[in-house]
């Protein structure tokens, strides 16, 4: 559960590792994930939460979860009948719901290493810079070929029930040019992915705005 593994196909993270053992890894791999998890917390937080933890709470305003669905990260469930992999974004089902069976547990998180053109990005929106949680959190990869974005997987916390994927927003993106004009379709096109509400850390005006704004 504390293993870190590193192939030239992906990382695998028990489920045990923590946040700071886990930006060692990722920053030099993905540089705007590392600066995300630098803000995760405070630093004698990030040295016992962990990937895990972030994951199995459910939480529908982790920090963790966006980003790793952005990447298609997969997430090992283990029990006495075995072990189960499905992607992380087929794990969180509903508000408080996950798709664990009888005996699961969250073993380890399986995350593919970029493929040449993919071009990622992860954004968290807190009032304060630490030691916060986050209004929005948003994990964003795109491939891109001559010009082209011939991938794109956006997901997003704090919009939603749980972290989700925008889907409209990424239809407007496959197959255009990778431009300022493309991102903001995009963009408008997110307002039909999201319904979020208003509670004490941002109104649902708030969040649909800076969710569009980090697109771009």
């Amino acid at each position: 559960l504390k293993e870190i593994s590193v192939s030239d196909s992906e990382v695998r993270l028990g489920a045990m590792v923590d946040m700071n053992r886990m930006r060692e890894v990722i920053a030099p791999l993905h540089p705007s994930y590392g600066e995300m998890i630098r803000r995760f917390a405070s630093q004698q937080v990030r040295a016992a939460a962990t990937v895990g933890g972030n994951i199995a709470n459910g939480s529908p305003i982790g920090d963790t979860p966006p980003v790793l669905i952005a990447l298609g990260a997969e997430v090992m469930l283990q029990s006495l009948r075995g072990i189960r992999i499905l992607p992380l974004e087929e794990f969180f089902i509903d508000y408080g719901k996950q798709d664990r069976e009888a005996g699961d547990f969250v073993a380890a998180i399986r995350i593919p290493r970029s493929q040449p053109g993919q071009i990622d990005a992860a954004y968290k929106i807190s009032k304060r810079r630490d030691e916060d949680i986050s209004s929005v959190a948003a994990g964003i990869s795109d491939t891109v070929s001559d010009g082209i974005i011939t991938a794109a997987r956006l997901a997003f916390g704090g919009m939603a029930a749980t972290p989700k994927r925008a889907a409209h927003a990424e239809a407007a993106l496959g197959g255009q040019p990778f431009t300022a004009a493309t991102f903001d379709a995009a963009a408008d096109a997110l307002r039909q992915d999201f319904t979020p509400l208003s509670d004490w850390r941002a109104s649902a005006d708030y969040r649909t705005a800076v969710a569009a704004n980090l697109l771009r």
